[in-house]
């Protein structure tokens, strides 16, 4: 049974209590659960999550699985955005498994229904629970993030023709091309000015030119400065689930359910028109999981807490800012324009890092970057990167 919205003059407003936020995460779980019980993996996403969002501990230790009534009972008095959020949660835990039953979306599904939301992730869910892959690849295009992307959506990419689709490339666009490169010449300590060392430190090729990454996916390459995350895979993790959270259109949760498919059970083999699928970044990460966890969690809390300081909007879609407008901004300066939190302590234990330290380059755009800086006659400088070389056991 459907439980109805509560009306204005009801609807419960306040962060959840203590208890309130342990009984919503054992609804999630049994929402999640295969037939054998939560994995390990699901457990620690779930407590760890949920207790960033909502800064209470929580224990899914020999917890009693609730029913879809019961979760709709306990949610009667929070509204649709709350509600989604929720089911996005447990959808979340329901997509690392591999092989992921087809009861589970299934029982998603009926967990969604009685709360009146509809998610289109379900659906694709689904499709990868019968083994349909392809299908569910385009269903992420047709009912993601990017369902609504129009010819004419170029104005923050700065492309000099239109995309056909989001994820296209721009190869043959000078004028883009070199608006990248000019961010070389901005003051130390900018935003604009670290983006560049970033691309020159990894050997990334500027968005205009053969080699690049689609101008729509480049975006997400001034949040890893922003948001001061590196560029190893498992911090594309983070970096997606802070822009997939930050945003209140509940369509940008597909870009972090689609991240997950690609690293960690390769359901998606290629997104985002450039990226390819490599499995296991979740689940092999150290402590079983936990480490990936707490951080994609503290990710989420942060983009959670986002707001446009300029503008009052407490929705922030971070693939479509003007980011050349902020480019000579000074990064500090930057995060204080989008309320954009430090690093929580847990996430710096479970191994989070900068572009510019030990850990937040990989081996493969080290020498991209040298390689680069070779071409161009350069001294090469990873502005303090190097890549974390883990002792064989």
């Amino acid at each position: 049974m459907v439980v109805p919205l509560p009306s204005p003059e009801d609807e419960e407003r306040a962060r959840p209590t203590a208890a309130q936020a342990q009984a919503v995460a054992v609804g999630l779980a049994s929402g999640a659960a295969p037939p054998a019980g939560l994995t390990g993996l699901q457990r620690v996403l779930l407590e760890a999550t949920i207790a960033a969002l909502t800064d209470h501990p929580i224990d899914l230790s020999g917890y009693t699985p609730i029913t879809p009534d019961e979760l709709g009972e306990l949610l009667r008095r929070r509204n649709l955005a709350f509600r989604t959020r929720c089911i996005q949660l447990m959808l979340l835990a329901a997509l690392v498994l591999r092989p992921l039953p087809r009861e589970v979306p299934a029982k998603v599904q009926r967990y969604a229904a009685a709360l009146g939301v509809d998610e289109s992730m379900v659906e694709v869910a689904q499709e990868f629970a019968r083994g349909t892959l392809g299908l569910a690849a385009i269903d992420f295009e047709r009912n993601g993030y990017t369902h609504d992307w129009g010819h004419d959506e170029r104005q923050e990419l700065h492309t000099s023709h239109a995309l056909a689709k989001a994820w296209d490339f721009a190869v043959a666009d000078p004028d883009l091309a070199a608006r990248w490169a000019a961010l070389e010449g901005l003051p130390e300590g900018t935003l604009g000015r670290s983006v560049w060392q970033m691309y020159a430190a990894r050997g990334f090729v500027y968005p205009g030119l053969p080699g690049s990454a689609p101008p729509l996916l480049a975006q997400h390459d001034w949040v890893h400065v922003l948001a001061d995350y590196g560029t190893t895979v498992e911090c594309e993790l983070e970096v997606f689930a802070l822009i997939a959270r930050a945003n209140d259109d509940m369509h940008g949760f597909s870009l972090l359910a689609m991240v997950v498919s690609l690293f960690e059970t390769g359901y998606l083999r290629s997104g985002a028109g450039l990226f390819e699928y490599d499995m296991g970044h979740l689940s092999h990460a150290p402590c079983a999981g936990r480490a990936m966890a707490e951080r994609v969690a503290d990710a989420m809390a942060r983009g959670a807490w986002c707001r446009d300081e300029e503008t009052g909007d407490a929705s922030v879609d971070f693939l479509r800012i003007d980011w050349f407008g902020l480019a000579d901004m000074p990064i500090e300066d930057a995060r204080a324009r989008f309320g954009l939190r430090p690093r929580s302590d847990r996430a710096l234990w479970a191994g989070s890092v900068t572009p510019w330290e030990t850990g937040g380059i990989s081996p493969f755009q080290l020498d991209a970057g040298r390689a680069l800086a070779g071409r161009m006659g350069r001294t090469y400088d990873s502005f303090g990167a190097t890549p974390l070389v883990v002792p064989r056991p």
